[in-house]
C-alpha cells in the first residue's frame, strides 16, 4: 500500500459517504421484495426440509431434507438473521423484518449479539483490546497477542469451534473475561446464561425433541437430520466469518493508533481489517453477502443486496487511493485463515512478518455520525451493556 495523506484520507472518506448516500436514496420496493421473496424461500425450504425427513426412511428422501433443512438454516443465519439484526431493513418499517423483533434460529439470543457484534465488533474493528471478535477470546490470531502455551492447541480448539459454532457465539456474547477486572458482576453473568440456556432449551426441544417426536417411529434419523443441518450451518458461518476477518491480508490495530480517529480514519480502519471472497449471485447469498466484508464493514446497515452493486465502485475507490482491496477464492481465504491459526500457535514476536503493515496513525471512536448499529432498538438494560456500553 502506498503513503497516503490524512487528506487523502478524508477525501476517501467523503467518496465513501457518497456511495451510502446514493444507496439510501434508491431504497425502495425493489429491496423489500428482495428480503421478503429470500425469508419466503427460506421457509419454504425449511418446510420442504423436515417433511422430507418424515420420509426419512428412504435413504435419498433423508439426504435431501437434510440438505434442504441445512440450507434453511444457512439463509436464515446469513442472509436473514445477521443482516435484519443489523438493521438494515428497518426502513421497511415492516415489523415482522426488523432488528427490534427478530429472533433467529441459534442458541444466542439475538439482543447479547446485538451488543457484542453490532455495537462492540462493528465499534472496534480489529483494535486490539477492543474488538473481542479477535479470535473470539479463544484463538491468537495476532502477533500482537501475548504467547501462551495454551495457544499450541488453538488449530484443536479451531476445529472443535466449526460445527459448535453457534455455541461459542453465545459464551462469546457473556464476557467473562471482564470477571477479572471488575467490569462485570457474577450476577450479570448469571442473568445473561439464563437467558442463553433458556433461548438454547427452546432451540434444543424443537429441533431434538419435538420434531424427532412427531416421526415417531423414524425419531433417530430425523434427530440425525437435524443435528447434521445445524453442524453444517455452524461449520459455513464459522468458514465465510473467518474467512472476512483473518487471512493475512487483515491488518490488526492497537488503541494508541486509533486515538482521535476521524470519519475518513474510521473507513480505512474498517477496509484494511477485511477480505472478500469471490463467487457469484447464489455464493453471495448463501454467504449472508458476508463475501462483500469490506462493503459490510463499510456499510454494516446497508442492505446486503446491495453490496454487489456498489463493490465496483468501493474496489475502483481503492485503487484511485492506491489502497488494498483483499479478496480471493474461498478455498485460498480459508487455505489462509488456517495458516495464521496453525503458525500463531507458536511463539511469534509483533511486528514479524506475519504482521500486516497499517498506517502508524489509525485512530476507533464509534461508526461515522448516522450510521445504525442495532444499539438503538436494543431495549439493552445497564447491566447487559456493562462498563462498555
Amino acid at each position: 500500500m502506498q503513503t497516503i495523506s490524512e487528506a487523502e484520507i478524508e477525501e476517501f472518506g467523503r467518496e465513501l459517504d457518497k456511495i451510502r448516500d446514493d444507496v439510501i436514496a434508491s431504497r425502495g420496493e425493489d429491496d423489500a421484495r428482495y428480503i421478503r421473496r429470500v425469508v419466503a424461500v427460506q421457509r419454504a425450504l425449511e418446510v420442504s426440509g423436515r417433511t422430507l425427513l418424515f420420509a426419512s426412511v428412504l435413504p435419498p428422501a433423508w439426504l435431501a431434507g437434510t440438505a434442504a433443512l441445512a440450507t434453511a438454516k444457512i439463509l436464515e443465519n446469513m442472509e436473514i438473521g445477521h443482516n435484519v439484526l443489523h438493521g438494515q431493513w428497518d426502513w421497511m418499517r415492516d415489523p415482522r423484518i426488523h432488528s427490534s423483533t427478530w429472533e433467529w434460529d441459534l442458541v444466542s439470543p439475538a439482543r447479547h449479539w446485538k451488543y457484542t457484534h453490532n455495537y462492540l465488533h462493528h465499534t472496534w474493528t480489529n483494535v486490539l483490546g477492543k474488538d473481542r471478535d479477535i479470535g473470539f477470546v479463544l484463538l491468537r490470531l495476532s502477533p500482537e497477542q501475548p504467547w501462551h502455551p495454551y495457544y499450541l492447541g488453538q488449530p484443536l480448539y479451531n476445529a472443535i469451534l466449526a460445527p459448535f459454532f453457534e455455541w461459542g457465539v453465545a459464551l462469546h456474547d457473556l464476557e467473562v473475561e471482564r470477571l477479572r477486572g471488575g467490569d462485570k458482576s457474577w450476577n450479570e453473568v448469571f442473568t445473561q446464561l439464563r437467558e442463553i440456556l433458556r433461548k438454547a432449551g427452546r432451540q434444543a426441544v424443537k429441533d431434538y425433541m419435538a420434531f424427532p417426536l412427531l416421526a415417531g417411529p423414524l425419531f433417530l434419523p430425523v434427530l440425525i437430520g437435524n443435528l447434521t443441518a445445524n453442524m453444517t450451518r455452524n461449520v459455513w458461518a464459522h468458514t465465510v466469518i473467518f474467512c472476512g476477518h483473518f487471512p493475512d491480508e487483515a491488518a490488526t490495530f492497537t488503541e494508541e493508533q486509533i486515538e482521535g480517529e476521524t470519519r475518513g480514519e474510521w473507513y480505512l480502519r474498517q477496509l484494511l481489517g477485511s477480505c472478500n471472497l469471490a463467487g457469484g449471485p447464489l455464493f453471495h447469498i448463501m454467504a449472508g453477502n458476508l463475501s462483500h466484508q469490506i462493503e459490510h464493514h463499510l456499510f454494516p446497515d446497508l442492505p446486503s443486496n446491495r453490496y454487489a452493486e456498489i463493490a465496483p465502485r468501493v474496489r475502483a475507490l481503492c485503487e484511485r487511493f492506491g489502497l488494498p482491496y483483499n479478496t480471493g477464492s474461498l478455498l485460498r481465504q480459508t487455505a489462509r485463515v488456517w495458516k495464521r491459526v496453525f503458525r500463531l500457535a507458536l511463539p511469534t514476536s509483533p511486528g514479524g512478518p506475519e504482521r500486516t503493515a497499517a498506517p502508524a496513525r489509525l485512530q476507533a471512536v464509534p461508526a461515522p455520525a448516522g450510521y445504525t448499529t442495532g444499539i438503538d432498538v436494543l431495549g439493552r438494560t445497564p447491566a447487559l451493556r456493562g462498563a462498555s456500553g
